[in-house]
């Protein structure tokens, strides 16, 4: 991993990264702008221009007249000038170094020592501590102003993981806290607007159920002619396709509540389970795994999962149907085959969606296009997963795997 991955990741590191970069650069530029306005002041000191002098005796009376000049050099050596006389005489005047009472140790911060303490590094060394204050002190600002970010980051998450009752801390005035009660507010209005469609769903599909009883209790009383006796044949069966669509919408809604009890979990014996609904579908059981195979989840959901996957590659296939039996880590595998058109690569996801059907499969007999989709929702419920591929043997056909986690022995 690139020790620049964490900063690709964290924006409260850019920034700080940022700010830290900004401020050494700025120490830089103005620690080289003061170095080249210290240095143009030190050639000044050392090659002043010429004064006048006038050297006088005791009475005041001008004796010497003329210019004297400061020669460069360092002031640590001496002091040389040069003199002009109005006579025009050159004469030079030098002066010892200054005696001091006491100096800088030996190797310290004089004009001999290391470069990097010498007086003229004073101030950008001074710079320097400060941008590196200045930067450590930003720090835990940015942190906490992001902090909030993250926050608000976990909880969009969450609700686009299907928790809609997640909502957001609204601290402050600023910006973030705009952005929170804004999120929380359209939440709210989605769990609302979710709620009411699931309550709607499940109010509607509960009752359909007394229209349908009541159907039925009629067909009772027809006829026993043949014409009514095919009458009641189809309404039967429409009614039977109504039934189901019913069934299926309200188990549908109560998956997708969290909340609603479902059943109880419990070891479930696959392979007992697996016969029973082959045996009802006329399909064939090929079990390859030694001894038991249980997972912990609620048999009236798994059977539901089985059958459905059943029955659609019955309504579908044009010969045998098999279902599998294997394990593949800590997983059971259902494997369901059968004969039929298959799937199209491209379609192998939409088919679990709800409601969604393959193009010229409406005209088909059976199947309200919510089968597969609960499937998926029971896989999930039980930590599972289900997809669609292609048979092994490269026959005609569709091969639909579920998965389960096994119970731990």
């Amino acid at each position: 991993m690139s020790i620049f991955s964490p900063f690709s990741r964290r924006l409260y590191l850019r920034i700080w990264l940022a700010v830290a970069c900004g401020l050494a650069l700025f120490t830089l530029v103005i620690g080289y702008a003061w170095r080249v306005a210290a240095e143009r002041n030190a050639q000044t000191v050392n090659s002043p221009p010429p004064r006048e002098f006038v050297i006088t005796d005791a009475q005041g009376q001008p004796m010497i007249k003329g210019l004297v000049t400061r020669l460069p050099g360092n002031p640590d050596e001496g002091l040389e000038f040069r003199v002009d006389t109005v006579e025009g005489e050159v004469l030079s005047l030098q002066m010892s170094p200054r005696k001091r009472s006491s100096g800088p140790p030996s190797g310290g911060g004089g004009r001999h020592g290391p470069f990097w303490l010498r007086p003229s590094f004073d101030f950008l060394w001074l710079l320097a501590l400060v941008s590196i204050a200045v930067t450590l002190g930003v720090f835990p600002v940015i942190r906490r102003l992001l902090q909030r970010l993250e926050t608000l980051q976990r909880g969009v998450q969450r609700f686009g993981e299907g928790d809609l009752s997640v909502r957001v801390a609204e601290q402050g005035q600023d910006e973030v806290a705009d952005l929170a009660r804004q999120f929380n507010a359209a939440a709210a209005r989605v769990e609302t607007l979710v709620t009411s469609h699931k309550t709607l769903l499940a109010n509607a599909s509960h009752e359909l159920r007394s229209p349908l009883t009541r159907i039925r209790m009629g067909l009772e009383f027809m006829g026993s002619d043949p014409a009514s006796a095919r009458a009641g044949a189809e309404i039967q069966r429409n009614i039977e396709e109504l039934d189901q669509l019913v069934d299926e919408i309200l188990l549908a809604s109560r998956l997708e509540s969290h909340e609603a009890d479902v059943g109880t979990m419990e070891c479930v014996d696959l392979i007992g389970l697996a016969a029973e609904e082959c045996a009802r579908v006329d399909a064939e059981l090929d079990v390859q795994t030694d001894g038991s195979l249980e997972v912990p989840g609620i048999a009236k959901l798994l059977r539901r999962a089985v059958r459905n996957l059943l029955e659609n590659a019955r309504r579908y296939s044009h010969g045998d149907v098999t279902l599998t039996l294997r394990t593949q880590a800590n997983l059971a595998l259902v494997l369901i085959e059968d004969h039929g058109p298959g799937v199209p690569e491209e379609q192998r996801e939409r088919i679990f969606e709800k409601f969604y059907r393959l193009p010229g499969a409406s005209e088909r007999s059976g199947g309200v296009g919510l089968g597969l989709s609960l499937v998926r929702s029971i896989a999930q419920r039980h930590g599972g997963s289900v997809h669609c591929a292609a048979r092994a043997d490269g026959e005609d056909g569709a091969c639909f795997v579920l998965s389960l986690p096994v119970a731990p022995r």
